[in-house]
């Protein structure tokens, strides 16, 4: 072979310049950006974002949910073009992806919430801001042009409950998604263990934590400070000791859901539920959507993963609210599975924050788009071209194990 030749075959990688190039370089999947997130940050963050509760069987137990179902092929289809394009709540979206609400996002990388709403504005999908972010709904949304939703926490004080909600309102956020999945805290040990607390408590784990991470470190201490930002000034104390004393309100009850659907006036979903009796009950009280969910895996260890519930759902409800599923998802295959069993589109947290965590905006961006490219490829080794033949054809493309 002539050396002209051998020269064209060692296409050799030109080097990255700064640490988020070479990082975003060298990954392929969300597994990668996991890698470099845990790298990057300091063991009470990698713990918060990447633990679950009690004995954390959930967390694994969403995981393999999705492993538990094997895809079958259709062969000799014209699958030339694939369009990932759908509606989700009467928009339009480029993939069946929201990304979900995460609290103390600005806890992963000082951008936080505005790097992650960003992405998802780039991306051409839904973003929703936490009622425990750390930055407000006003200041989103003056600063990121994109599809926002407000994830709502109904909190002990009722009023500034409502007050949250009209400032949602006021200012243009276009769906409202509560979450009805945690009127305790489930037991977080891994956070127990580093003492990770959020704004962080400077005990001698956290310190010691945060010395080995410098570059963490110094973002975190240089930038605003990080806080609930929607609940500053109000009557919940947003001091450590505060937040751990949880201040959701635990008597939450259907007559409740039913007052926010009377005063939202947009698309209203309902996030963590996986009993069929309840999303029956929430179809007939007028909501838009719900979100099966176990949190992640983050409140009640060994409850049932969303995904096994959603077949059985979507048969019990019909075409009557769009269903949603969370937890567990990790790859483009996961999105084709949840699709094929009955699920309108799918909400992120984790890969998102993993990729938040890894690189930045740049690094949220690049986990949507992996995920992304790998729905499309997972579509066309299927057989079939778009959204909507997706689902179709979804009980054939599928079986469990």
């Amino acid at each position: 072979m002539r050396y002209a030749e051998v020269r064209a075959l060692l296409q050799l990688r030109r080097p990255s310049l700064g640490r988020q190039s070479r990082t975003l370089a060298r990954a392929v999947t969300i597994e990668d950006l996991r890698t470099a997130a845990l790298r990057h940050w300091p063991a009470g963050v990698a713990g918060y974002v990447d633990g679950g509760a009690d004995g954390e069987e959930s967390l694994q137990r969403n995981l393999q949910a999705y492993s538990d179902y094997d895809l079958v092929p259709t062969t000799l289809r014209d699958v030339s073009t694939i369009d990932t394009t759908t509606q989700i709540l009467g928009l339009d979206s480029s993939l069946p992806i929201v990304l979900g609400p995460t609290g103390f996002t600005r806890m992963m990388h000082p951008d936080g919430e505005r790097a992650a709403a960003r992405a998802a504005a780039a991306a051409g999908i839904p973003y929703t801001l936490a009622t425990l972010g750390t930055t407000t709904v006003a200041d989103l949304a003056r600063d990121v042009a994109a599809d926002l939703w407000f994830q709502l926490y109904v909190l002990s004080d009722r009023g500034l409950t409502h007050d949250l909600v009209e400032r949602a309102a006021a200012a243009g956020y276009r769906a409202l998604m509560v979450t009805v999945d945690s009127p305790v805290t489930g037991l977080r040990v891994r956070d127990h263990k580093s003492g990770f607390t959020a704004p962080p408590q400077l005990t001698l784990t956290t310190v010691l934590g945060m010395a080995r991470r410098p570059v963490w470190c110094a973002r975190l201490l240089t930038g605003e400070a990080v806080t609930l930002a929607n609940l500053v000034g109000s009557s919940v104390d947003t001091s450590p000791a505060g937040f751990t004393a949880n201040p959701i309100d635990s008597s939450l009850i259907w007559d409740d859901l039913a007052r926010l659907r009377e005063q939202w006036r947009g698309p209203l979903l309902v996030k963590g539920m996986v009993c069929v009796a309840d999303v029956v009950r929430a179809a007939d009280l007028g909501v838009d959507a719900v979100v099966l969910s176990n949190h992640g895996g983050r409140q009640l260890d060994r409850a049932l993963a969303p995904l096994h519930a959603l077949p059985e759902v979507r048969e019990a409800v019909g075409d009557r609210l769009e269903l949603m599923v969370d937890s567990g998802i990790r790859r483009g295959a996961d999105i084709a599975t949840a699709l094929a069993l009955g699920a309108s589109a799918v909400l992120i947290g984790r890969p998102y924050l993993f990729g938040l965590g890894a690189a930045g905006e740049r690094g949220a961006l690049a986990a949507i788009e992996m995920l992304g490219a790998e729905l499309r490829r997972t579509m066309a080794l299927l057989g079939v071209r778009d959204i909507a033949e997706l689902r179709d054809q979804g009980p054939g493309l599928v079986r469990r194990r």
